[in-house]
This record gives C-alpha cells, sequence and structure tokens, in this order.
C-alpha cells in the first residue's frame, strides 16, 4: 500500500463566487466537516501516512493549512469555558496524518498535472496516490474507495489506476468518460478519454473522478508534458493517457456515490446525502 497523497485544492472555485474569493472551496462544509476531510480520511483508512495538499498562495491557502494544524490558544480558549466536547472533533485533526503542504504558485502553468508537479520533491521516488479536494466519496459501510483502487491495481498485475464513477450514459456530455478494454469481466483496462461527448449511445459509461494510483515512474511523465494546444492547461489524464500506451492501466469502479462538490448542485446534494447517512 503506497503511503503518501497528494490533494490538489489550488483552485479558484469560480462556481462559488463571490464566497470563493476568501472560502476556499474544499472547505465548504458537507454536514460539519469539511470536503477536503472526508478525502482526508478516505486516504488514512487506506493507510496512507503522509498527505501533501497542494494549496493556492495567500488567504484561501493558508484556511486549509489552519485547520490540520494544532491550535492550542483556541483549545484553551474552549477548555475554560468548559467547552471540552465542543472542542473533540477538531482536537486530532493534525494527527490524522503527517501534512505537508505546498502552495502552487500564480504562474503561466495551471491545470490538473500542476499539483503532482509542484509535489515531486514530496513524492520522492514513490508510489502514491494523487486526488481533488473537492471531490466527495460517501459510502455507508466505513470502507475506503482508495484502498479499494490500490488493492485491484495490485489484483490486476498493474501499476497504475484509475477510479470511475458509473453513470447514466445519457449525463455522458458532462464528464470526462473513459474508454477500456476488457481483459475479463471484472478487469476494465484504461484505452483512453473523451470529454464530455455528446452522442454517447450506451447505457452507462465509466466517468473520471481524477483519484488515481500512481508509480513512482509516472513523474517522469509529468515532466514531459506539454500544455493542450488549445486550452493552454496541463492536464493529468494526459499524463495517464501517454502512461498507459506503455503500460497496462486499470479503471476501477467505485463503490461509494461520488459528488462533485466543485459546483453548487453537486455541494447540495453531498450534503443531503450525508445527512442521510447521519440519520441511520
Amino acid at each position: 500500500m503506497p503511503t503518501k497523497a497528494v490533494i490538489a485544492v489550488a483552485g479558484f472555485g469560480t462556481r462559488f463566487f463571490p464566497v470563493a474569493k476568501t472560502l476556499n472551496k474544499c472547505m465548504l462544509p458537507i454536514l460539519t466537516k469539511p470536503v477536503v476531510q472526508y478525502a482526508v480520511e478516505d486516504c488514512v483508512r487506506a493507510g496512507i501516512t503522509d498527505i501533501a495538499i497542494v494549496t493556492a498562495p495567500g488567504q484561501a491557502g493558508s484556511q486549509v493549512r489552519h485547520y490540520f494544524t494544532a491550535d492550542p490558544d483556541t483549545e484553551a480558549y474552549f477548555h475554560d469555558r468548559g467547552w471540552d466536547d465542543k472542542w473533540r472533533p477538531a482536537a486530532h485533526l493534525q494527527d490524522l496524518a503527517t501534512f505537508t503542504f505546498l502552495e502552487q504558485p500564480r504562474d503561466q502553468r495551471y491545470g490538473t498535472a500542476v499539483p503532482a508537479m509542484v509535489a515531486r520533491d514530496f513524492i520522492a521516488g514513490e508510489d502514491f496516490v494523487l486526488l481533488a479536494g473537492d471531490d466527495l466519496l460517501l459510502r455507508a459501510d466505513g470502507g475506503s474507495d482508495i484502498a479499494d483502487l490500490v488493492d485491484r491495481a495490485w489484483q490486476a498485475g498493474v501499476s497504475a489506476a484509475l477510479a470511475a464513477a458509473t453513470v447514466d450514459g445519457t449525463q455522458a456530455y458532462r464528464y470526462g468518460v473513459l474508454s477500456t478494454a476488457n481483459r475479463d469481466a471484472d478487469t476494465h483496462i484504461f484505452t483512453g478519454i473523451v470529454e464530455k461527448p455528446r452522442d454517447w449511445q450506451k447505457p452507462t459509461c465509466f466517468v473520471n473522478i481524477s483519484r488515481y494510483y500512481l508509480p513512482a515512474d509516472i513523474t517522469g511523465y509529468f515532466d514531459r508534458l506539454r500544455p493542450d494546444p488549445s486550452t493552454g492547461e496541463y492536464q493529468t489524464t494526459d499524463v495517464i493517457e501517454a502512461y498507459a500506451t506503455d503500460h497496462e492501466t486499470l479503471v476501477s469502479p467505485i463503490t461509494g456515490t461520488y459528488y462533485d462538490c466543485g459546483n453548487i448542485n453537486g455541494w447540495l446534494a453531498a450534503n443531503n446525502a450525508a445527512a442521510g447517512l447521519a440519520d441511520r
């Protein structure tokens, strides 16, 4: 099991403006916990001990650092007023993992691949998990979809894997759809990605949810990545497509339910679903 994860939270969150001018979208609450904490806890359940969180510079990034850092002054304030029970959910956030906070510079590079580039020294030649801090997976059984992702990759004998949500084919136009070839009924090998297809004909499709198990040697592919000529973006999916031409790469369907909390409807749906689980 890999021990390192890179969580990307450096986006502007423009769909949540104006509040996202000050509040990092990964800090939006799902009930009483920010979205990013669910990602951290999924990593921890999978046995990951070292987590690099790649933040934006300035105020938005400082919120994430503060949340996962000890705060003895506030803890003492709560204790002095007899609020130890209220403080308890925050008492051990800094102990969930060993955290490294990296700032993604506001330079000419942008896109989903940049956080892994920024975290190159942190990765330091080890296999790792890369995920977005504003995506949420909820499951009622207490399991870890990241652990499942890595376990299935090992069982398939491959060195890299993408987590995939299964959605109705009529919704394919909203996502990056993963093309696969079946080695057998339960082993789906990645063959490419089609961004937001308008003519998807199948009843369901696998879609990319920005959760990846990646090998140490993929950093060389990140080093060679060039921006998309039409958008200027550095895309993780371009790296994985290049890697998959040289190495079998698994597509692993998730067990939990996926919510894109980077948009208002997804965030609201995630809160409603989390409330339903809490009421059980």
